[in-house]
């Protein structure tokens, strides 16, 4: 049986939802292709037209502006990893073990999902990575916080600090240890690779060590933190 998954995007994402149209799906895909390939400054809506055979106004037709369309395929990557998380921890009772899980599908390179025809989310993955903290770091910031564009990401950082919470009930930083935990991830492997003095993984790029590091860092803060007495 072919299974497909699909997203409900935030409207305010785009002009016209490139999941309804042929074109709408290339445009999503071959962007991923293109900012993978040559990085996001290099990336144009003129050369994501001529790659694809259509021309710079239509591209324009389904989005405003080359950096919404970053945050729509950021936006769509969070929801997708919320789905694996919530998917593939289902199953499982102990917290802990939880936990680690949530760990690993972060630290890990993910494979493309073929429940996903036109996402190769693999390189979405490594967009994310290197691109991903310019959906926010930007002026406008607080405008598009208001219009929820950051929801997916907050989602995701909603259901590990609840993970986080199973572990401690009494801890009083899920979401900010639940965010760490993934931008850590997203760090620790780009410096691996790019920057391999800033990390202790530099010379094997073992992705199992970064697990371990962020278990180490994650369960020390979990046991090791403690109330202050008044």
């Amino acid at each position: 049986m072919d299974i497909q998954l699909h997203f409900k995007m935030n409207e305010k994402l785009f002009l016209k939802d490139p999941e309804q149209s042929e074109l709408g799906r290339k445009i999503i895909q071959h962007s991923i292709l293109s900012i993978h390939q040559n990085g996001f400054e290099a990336f144009t809506f003129k050369k994501l037209a001529e790659r694809i055979g259509t021309t710079e106004a239509s591209i324009y037709r389904y989005f405003e502006n080359k950096h919404r369309l970053l945050v729509y395929i950021a936006a769509w990557y969070w929801s997708w990893l919320e789905y694996q998380v919530a998917f593939q921890t289902h199953n499982i009772q102990d917290p802990v073990l939880k936990l680690k899980k949530v760990i690993k599908l972060l630290a890990f390179s993910v494979e493309d999902d073929l429940s996903t025809h036109h996402v190769d989310e693999s390189l979405l993955h490594q967009i994310i990575i290197t691109e991903g903290s310019k959906t926010y770091l930007t002026r406008r910031v607080s405008e598009d916080n208001k219009d929820r564009l950051f929801k997916p990401y907050k989602d995701l950082c909603a259901m590990i600090g609840n993970i986080i919470l199973e572990c401690r009930p009494d801890y009083r930083y899920p979401k900010s240890l639940a965010s760490t935990i993934i931008e850590m991830a997203h760090f620790q492997n780009f410096f691996m690779n790019h920057l391999p003095s800033l990390t202790d993984f530099g010379d094997g790029k073992d992705e199992l060590k970064i697990v371990a590091f962020l278990e180490d860092l994650v369960f020390s803060c979990i046991r090791g933190s403690e109330k202050p007495e008044c």
